[in-house]
């Protein structure tokens, strides 16, 4: 790994890489322990358990003058307000099944906080290895060096597997990383996601629910730089011989594209697709100050559209019954603060001397000190100069 950036940065860089190394050693530990995540008490787990969110079919608790809940074909859906959490209307909200790249928010949830976007790394042969057949791609190039932010970009808008495993790569390996978002995936209290491929490609025994594809959504919005990335509907990607080429984002709910109308008020997230997943859907919009989130996953009726569609339905459903509704649930830890850790650098090109989305600081650490911590977490680092030649 290649890390580039200008003399001046040098004491920053260390301090965001030590608080990178911060943020991932527990998890890397009770990883290499073996140790299974904490799950609730008991009684709390039974309590938890006899919530009409573990019920099979349709949960809502409508009062008088509230319209009915759309009828969609999706195997299990969620509509929760992304503010306070509470779970307005779900059908089966912890039926597992495969995410598909909707997986990828919760990629994004662990790695985020430890790869700030102004790291350049040149990617290599082993970067790449891995990757799936079929996989959608941004088309990430070897012997190549990408800004993170480039990469994140290429995740949020593109889908795109390979940058997934270049990232995951940065971060400590395909392995290391998949036991991380593990343990995110629990921090945050979403008990139904077993994580076995980090950017979502089909893989035995790997699954999620529309419960815990809100809690990642939910998550997301409360980090800035998630919110940005999922947000965008467009960028500019590095190509070969300093050329670059347009991306769009694949949530057609976002751009408009490909005929489906775009949502008013839309936020993002995330989108995906695989043969044995179906369509699935993490999306969020904002309107009249409220904000909602509905997970929808493998619609049965209407074709690789209907995903956007009975997503449109929720939302207007959502944004109606709000307030008139009692809830059948919350989303775990609502309104708590983000975990902390060195934000992503806006995804805005720029020179690559220029390192001023980097947080600046007076602390001088020892670059010695900082090799042999994160060397204990797999990370080969390597600083070279970078004064924007």
């Amino acid at each position: 790994m290649t890390i580039g950036f200008s003399s001046r940065a040098v004491r920053s860089t260390c301090v965001l890489c030590v608080a990178g190394l911060l943020t991932l050693m527990p998890a890397a530990a009770a990883a290499r322990a073996g140790r299974p995540a904490p799950g609730p008490p008991g009684g709390e787990r039974a309590a938890e358990q006899s919530s009409p969110l573990y019920r099979s079919g349709t949960q809502v608790r409508l009062r008088h003058g509230v319209p009915e809940v759309p009828g969609v074909s999706a195997l299990s859906w969620v509509v929760a307000d992304a503010g306070t959490g509470e779970v307005l209307a779900a059908h089966d909200a912890h039926r597992e099944l495969p995410p598909a790249s909707t997986l990828k928010t919760l990629f994004a949830l662990t790695v985020l906080p430890v790869l700030p976007g102004g790291i350049r790394h040149e990617v290599s042969a082993d970067d790449l290895a891995g990757i799936g057949p079929g996989s959608s791609l941004v088309g990430v190039v070897e012997g190549q060096t990408y800004r993170v932010s480039d990469l994140w970009n290429g995740v949020f808008l593109n889908s795109g597997n390979d940058a997934v495993h270049v990232l995951a790569s940065l971060a400590g390996g395909w392995s290391a990383t998949a036991s991380r978002m593990q343990a995110e995936a629990r921090a945050l209290g979403a008990r139904d996601t077993h994580v076995r491929s980090p950017d979502g490609y089909d893989a035995p025994g790997q699954v999620s629910s529309a419960y815990d594809l809100a809690v990642f959504g939910m998550a997301g919005l409360r980090r800035p730089d998630f919110a940005r990335y999922c947000s965008r509907v467009d960028a500019m990607f590095p190509g070969r011989n300093g050329d670059a080429y347009g991306i769009m984002n694949t949530n057609r709910l976002l751009t408009g594209a490909d005929g489906v109308e775009p949502y008013p008020g839309l936020i993002g997230v995330k989108n995906g697709y695989t043969s044995n997943a179906g369509n699935t859907l993490i999306s969020a919009a904002r309107r009249d100050g409220r904000s909602l989130v509905v997970t929808v996953m493998n619609p049965q009726e209407g074709g690789g559209h209907a995903v956007y569609e009975e997503a449109r339905s929720l939302l207007d459903w959502g944004f109606e019954a709000a307030g008139r509704v009692d809830p059948v649930g919350s989303l775990p830890a609502a309104g708590a603060p983000p975990r902390q850790g060195p934000q992503a650098a806006p995804a805005v090109a720029r020179p690559s001397g220029d390192q001023s989305g980097w947080p600046g600081t007076g602390t001088i650490l020892g670059v010695a000190a900082l090799g042999a911590g994160v060397t204990a977490l797999g990370l080969r680092l390597r600083l070279v100069r970078d004064d924007g030649r």
